[in-house]
């Protein structure tokens, strides 16, 4: 009995530890995506207030987009509710949205540029924070007048 009981432990242990190990990995994936969205100022634009608050919005509120318009001769553009976008979507989709080129001002460049895996943290990230807020705006042409508020680019 106490041999099975050995033999049953033994069998287990490596199960557990391979699912700690999953764990921390998992979470220091979305520690990375934190820090990644710290540095890259994707909440300048994506939280609302957080680039006229020094940052000192709650992380709770973080990357819900914003209604602030970035109007120029592309259009009207809106930043988009990065965690409900997440939350629609597959690792393996987000992954292909690396090359996809943002219509202005989002730099589409700089996530293009960036590793496979920190692409990969940012949305681990996302989905750790889970879905809020609502849907940006729709893209306006550049012939129509965008609600306030918005920037306005030279043109």
């Amino acid at each position: 009995m106490k041999r099975k009981a050995l033999l049953t432990s033994c069998m287990i242990a490596p199960l557990m530890l391979a699912g700690l190990e999953g764990q921390a990995r998992d979470r220091a994936s979305i520690r990375n995506g934190r820090y990644l969205v710290m540095i890259a100022g994707c909440n300048d634009c994506h939280t609302k207030g957080y680039a006229f608050s020094d940052g000192r919005i709650p992380e709770s509120q973080w990357l819900k987009g914003d209604d602030l318009g970035w109007n120029g001769p592309w259009g009207t553009t809106w930043p988009v509710n990065l965690r409900l976008l997440a939350s629609s979507m597959s690792e393996r989709a987000w992954m292909r949205t690396k090359y996809v080129k943002a219509r202005p001002p989002m730099p589409w460049y700089a996530l293009r540029d960036m590793s496979d895996r920190d692409f990969r943290d940012i949305y681990r990230y996302l989905r750790h924070l889970g879905p809020a807020g609502r849907p940006a705006p729709e893209f306006l042409p550049p012939d129509k007048i965008p609600p306030e508020p918005f920037v306005r680019y030279p043109r």
